[in-house]
């Protein structure tokens, strides 16, 4: 008579980040963060080089949306993130409102900016697309410079008045860490969203959209959703730094910041909203926190996406992945011999 021993199974009970989709990319960017935030600690340049990584990170996630889920590029993004910026500017320079007021209608500006303009170009594609948008963020600089009465011209608006919640007014630091939580939070909601029936839909039409219409959904309508949604990101990501950074003008969110923008998810992975994450802290490591080489910030960004490119298309969230996979691999088959 033989006896058969069964391995003991784990609980189904207990929690694993990757039953969630999407978990294990919170789990990860999570760690991640708490490791910068220890790096950080008192120092106020580390503390500025995370509020300018979290700014970037919006940014490049309210463009992942439209631009790597839709397949619409639009070069707008700057003035988005300036409608959020000056949101908080306005509300604080020019009324009594709460500043966290600001944080809401500044996306939403944003958002119906973004249907009107996606309403006027939906008939364009491509290059056309990218150079309309690309004037209209250029317009919406000289329209600051202009509107001297609203936006206080070229000098902009500054001495923010702190924010107040309840009596309690956050420090730096506390700016500093609600920045790095509201960035894993888009990012792990994008990442869910993108795995959802709706982000299916989007990826699907971005490759095949005569195939959603032959479906009976309508493209138009599902780009301008994509458009709106990318355009709140990046004006929450604009009042951010206008807020850490006490003040705003014209030229605090130029085309640069687009650019840079479209090269982040590329740098750090475009099949996930956090590789979007990983080339924003990426992005600003080779430009603005890199004394050991005395040359240009940009030019080494751009060597960066050179060898990125070559040595992991995926980018590095990719190539990191492959990584684990081989290496788990490798450990069941040492355990396997075992």
């Amino acid at each position: 008579m033989t006896t058969t021993i069964s391995r003991p199974t784990v609980s189904s009970d207990r929690w694993d980040p990757r039953r969630i989709p999407g978990g294990g990319g919170l789990a990860l960017g999570v760690a991640v963060a708490a490791l910068i935030l220890v790096w950080v600690g008192s120092d106020g340049y580390r503390q500025t080089l995370v509020i300018s990584a979290a700014t970037y990170a919006l940014i490049a996630l309210g463009m992942y949306v439209p631009y790597l889920m839709a397949g619409s590029l639009s070069m707008a993004y700057s003035a988005y993130a300036g409608i959020g910026g000056y949101a908080v500017g306005l509300i604080s320079a020019r009324t009594g409102l709460p500043l966290v007021v600001a944080w809401i209608a500044g996306p939403i500006v944003a958002a119906l900016v973004a249907v009107v303009l996606g309403m006027v170009t939906r008939r364009l594609s491509g290059f056309f697309l990218a150079a309309v948008t690309l004037l209209f963020g250029m317009a919406f600089t000289a329209f600051l410079i202009d509107a001297e009465s609203v936006s206080g011209g070229s000098g902009g608006l500054g001495n923010l008045r702190p924010l107040n919640l309840l009596g309690w007014t956050p420090s730096h630091y506390h700016v500093v860490v609600g920045s790095a939580v509201v960035v894993c939070v888009i990012a792990f909601l994008l990442d869910r969203l993108r795995l959802s029936p709706w982000g299916v839909v989007v990826r699907t039409m971005r490759d095949a959209p005569r195939a959603v219409e032959a479906a009976g959904v309508r493209v138009p309508v599902l780009n301008i959703v994509a458009l709106a949604l990318g355009a709140m990101i990046a004006a929450v990501g604009g009042g951010l730094f206008t807020y850490a950074a006490g003040s705003i003008t014209p030229d605090t969110f130029t085309l640069n910041i687009v650019f840079l923008a479209i090269f982040m998810p590329l740098i750090g992975g475009a099949g996930t909203p956090w590789g979007a994450v990983a080339g924003a802290v990426i992005a600003v490591e080779l430009t603005l926190n890199f004394p050991a080489v005395q040359t240009s910030g940009t030019l080494l960004l751009a060597v960066g996406v050179l060898v990125i490119m070559l040595v992991a298309p995926k980018g590095v969230v990719g190539y990191a992945d492959k990584l684990r996979t081989r290496l788990w691999a490798l450990l069941r088959k040492e355990r396997d011999r075992g």
